[in-house]
């Protein structure tokens, strides 16, 4: 009996473990996701922005002049 009963809470032991890891291969998970739709977003972002960049640098307006360094370098 003795054997069984080792057996049985070994076998408790591995079922815990194996839940508590697919939890946090759930959790991980959704994280990822997460970071990965930020990225996505913080990308189309940085798109739009080097956009506006553009459009003001050919424009030729007040904006376009070079940019030198400041006189104290």
């Amino acid at each position: 009996m003795s054997d069984v009963t080792t057996l049985a809470a070994r076998c408790d032991a591995l079922e815990e473990t194996l839940a508590h890891h697919e939890q946090t291969i759930e959790e991980l998970g959704q994280t990822i996701t997460a970071q990965w739709k930020e990225i996505e977003a913080l990308s189309r972002h940085l798109a739009r922005l080097g956009e506006r960049v553009e459009e003001v640098a050919s424009s030729g307006g007040p904006g376009s002049m070079p940019i030198d360094r400041p006189p104290h370098y």
